[in-house]
């Protein structure tokens, strides 16, 4: 069952995650026109948490339904963060991975395109989603990015 918010609209969980490559770019997808929440821009992999799994369980399924990548562990909890979705403040919480990995290791299972992403461009001349528009600048700003880089 979902929760409301203090705005009265349906709260969501969702579970997104980034993987950083070899070169320190970020996998992003680019959304067709179908999706409800902010239909032809860039964001991340994931999607909504159903109501009977966990958040983390989430990140595993959505990475594997959209990409392609089984995983079983290894992805690393980033940070919660609270988006505003059309009439509700959603929690959206990322996880990440660093992978060797190049655009012909991803499926891409939704959307038009799953690509690594050159993070300046991703800075800077993306059109992105409500949730990645605030949370790639934090996540290329901080340590844990840094760690993950060549």
């Amino acid at each position: 069952m979902r929760t409301r918010c203090h705005y009265g609209g349906p709260v969501q969980r969702f579970a997104s995650i980034i993987v950083v490559d070899a070169r320190g770019w970020i996998l992003l997808q680019e959304r067709d026109e179908h999706p409800v929440i902010d239909p032809e821009k860039w964001g991340f992999v994931g999607g909504h948490v159903e109501d009977d799994e966990d958040v983390e369980s989430a990140a595993y399924r959505e990475l594997e339904e959209e990409t392609g990548l089984h995983l079983d562990a290894g992805l690393a909890r980033a940070g919660v963060f609270v988006v505003r979705h059309r009439d509700s403040d959603d929690p959206v919480e990322l996880f990440v991975i660093r992978m060797d990995l190049t655009d012909g290791d991803i499926d891409c299972h939704e959307g038009r395109q799953i690509v690594f992403v050159d993070p300046s461009r991703a800075r800077n001349e993306l059109d992105l989603t409500a949730s990645a528009a605030l949370i790639v600048p934090r996540f290329l700003d901080s340590d844990l990015y840094r760690s993950m880089c060549p």
